[in-house]
């Protein structure tokens, strides 16, 4: 957090000056009080009494106004803080691998971006300002009472051992329960976003109550862990009350045995009871502070296990961007091998040269590697050996920024997101013309959007759920033909298409591809007639390579393959 604080370091600096000056003027008034009590009170001066009023009218005013110019500025920073915490974690999100992506829970992210990020936002607005100015007051406070009367000022200063005792005994204690709730929190966010996600599913399966007993079970357990961590906090602030109710009495007693005696004034004995009401209030909100700053410190590192995490798939030293006009398209694989970290490899020993506006079309049975291969060109995943070039050059030695501009993958399962069709278009290219999306739409099949209430304009709605499989998917594909890339990578893109619009795509496709490299996943015989060529890829290789008519001549396999997608199509 330290470079957050370093970037708003001349507004802290400001702050603490409003701090400190509050500070001196809220304890100025009790030695003009005691002041006021042993002279003019005393004397029966009522004239000098005004100047006293006037005096602490003054400082009480000057108190108030730094007191609503401080609270603004703590604020006003920490919200800003906070802004650039959740940009930099957002961004940082946006730079992590897939399997990054994968292995994470959606809940347990969006539970730091909101309620830990909170809670850290609360403390450098409340509990760390709370206890610079609480240092201050007791420190300056402390001063003062030893000023008027040193043997009542030694009954305050021996009530400091206990309380660092109950405090040391706090912070063992209220850290783990705080962490356990906050990563509970997650598990709550992780349960109630994977049910609204799957509303449907569990409506068509009649299972509401069972995910709904699955919720209350982990909202149940959030509850018991809350009321644990209450219960901590609890006890240390009552005891710290206790305490400062208890030096409190000690101090009224003895002080009133000195004035009787002779040895402390009336007016002393008032300055320092005032002083000594003012000192009570840090002393017991101590637990609070304390509280708040162990659930920023747990929030925090949270925070940063996102943030500490290195992306698997980065620029390399010397990266170079890559210009769209200057690509031809040739791309290649070179005995490229992939496994993910939980399995055995998936793909082993990939070998193949895809021709500058060549259509390969990669088919082979579910879990043969299709799908794995094809997210490499984007470097969506890197291979763990070998290489994969793109007119010769490695595509780890590009800038990711670009590489993604000239290769753009449109995936079997279409990801639309809650702005218009228009941005959803454009998403991959915010400078396409409008002549642009319109060939993009018709080329997908897609001219439903303008039946939409407002045409293009028309709000999709969250994941686009409002629209049929057919419909996304064709925006999808609308989404990637819209960039124009260099080299294009169809994951199965028209899957969720009728016989009729499937072919209609198909036809439009073809002009499109004729000038782009393209590999198309198919899962139906009928795709493959975009290809120039078929890769058959088995057990994660590359069993055979050739025409379609080839193929079916000499690769028993390959026929094996499309008799297979053929019986699922059918079915």
């Amino acid at each position: 957090m330290r470079q957050y604080l370093h970037s708003y370091r001349f507004r802290l600096g400001a702050l603490w000056t409003m701090v400190l000056l509050n500070i001196g003027a809220g304890l100025s008034v009790p030695p003009l009080v005691g002041a006021a009590i042993d002279g003019p009170i005393t004397d029966g001066d009522l004239g000098a009494l005004w100047g006293f009023i006037a005096a602490i009218a003054a400082v009480g005013t000057l108190d108030a106004l730094l007191n609503l110019t401080r609270r603004y500025f703590q604020t006003a920073t920490a919200m800003a803080i906070e802004a650039d915490i959740r940009d930099d974690i957002y961004e940082h999100l946006q730079r992590l691998h897939t399997g990054f992506h994968d292995r994470w829970q959606t809940g347990q992210l969006l539970a730091r971006v909101t309620v830990d990020l909170g809670m850290v936002r609360r403390f450098f607005a409340g509990g760390l300002v709370f206890a610079i100015t609480s240092t201050g007051m007791i420190t300056i406070i402390m001063v003062q009472l030893f000023w008027i009367e040193w043997r009542l000022a030694l009954i305050v200063a021996v009530a400091a051992v206990p309380l660092f005792l109950i405090g040391r005994d706090f912070f063992k204690r209220f850290l783990p329960a705080a962490r356990a709730e906050q990563d509970q929190s997650g598990e709550v966010s992780s349960a109630a976003e994977e049910s609204a996600n799957g509303i449907r599913a569990i409506k068509a399966l009649g299972r509401g109550p069972l995910m709904a007993a699955r919720f209350d079970k982990e909202a149940d357990r959030l509850r018991v862990l809350g009321i644990r961590k209450s219960v901590i906090a609890a006890r240390s602030w009552s005891a710290f009350g206790a305490i400062a109710s208890a030096m409190l009495g000690a101090t009224l007693v003895t002080g009133a045995i000195m004035v009787a005696n002779g040895q402390l004034t009336v007016g002393q004995l008032t300055a320092f009871i005032m002083l000594q009401l003012n000192l009570l209030w840090p002393i017991e909100a101590a637990g609070w502070v304390m509280a708040h700053g162990n659930e920023a410190m747990t929030a925090a590192d949270r925070i940063y296990e996102v943030l500490d995490t290195e992306p698997d798939i980065r620029d390399r030293p010397g990266a170079r961007a890559v210009d769209r006009s200057t690509v031809r398209g040739r791309l290649a694989f070179e005995d490229v091998r992939f496994a993910y970290d939980e399995g055995g490899e998936v793909l082993r020993g990939v070998d193949l040269d895809v021709r500058p506006g060549e259509t390969l079309a990669i088919a082979g049975k579910t879990g043969s590697g299709k799908t794995t291969l094809v997210s490499l060109p984007s470097r969506l995943n890197d291979p763990t050996g070998g290489r994969i070039t793109l007119d010769g050059t490695d595509i780890r030695d590009l800038q990711l920024g670009s590489l993604r501009q000239v290769v753009t993958t449109a995936f079997e399962e279409a990801t639309l997101f809650s702005m218009s069709v228009r941005e959803n278009l454009a998403l991959g290219r915010p400078d396409a013309s409008e002549e642009d999306l319109t060939e993009a739409v018709r080329v997908a099949q897609a001219e439903f959007v303008y039946d939409l209430p407002y045409g293009l304009d028309t709000r999709i709605g969250e994941q686009g759920l409002s629209l049929s499989g057919g419909q996304r998917q064709r925006l999808a594909l609308a989404r990637a033909v819209v960039v124009r890339p260099a080299v294009l990578v169809l994951d199965d893109p028209l899957s969720a298409l009728d016989v009729h619009t499937e072919e209609l795509v198909e036809r439009a496709l073809e002009q499109v591809l004729k000038d782009t490299t393209a590999l198309v996943v198919v899962h139906r015989p009928s795709t493959v007639a975009l290809a120039d060529r078929v890769a058959l890829l088995h057990e994660g290789r590359i069993a055979a390579v050739g025409r379609h008519s080839e193929l079916m001549e000499t690769s028993p396999a390959y026929v094996d393959v499309l008799s297979a997608e053929s019986e699922e199509v059918a079915a």
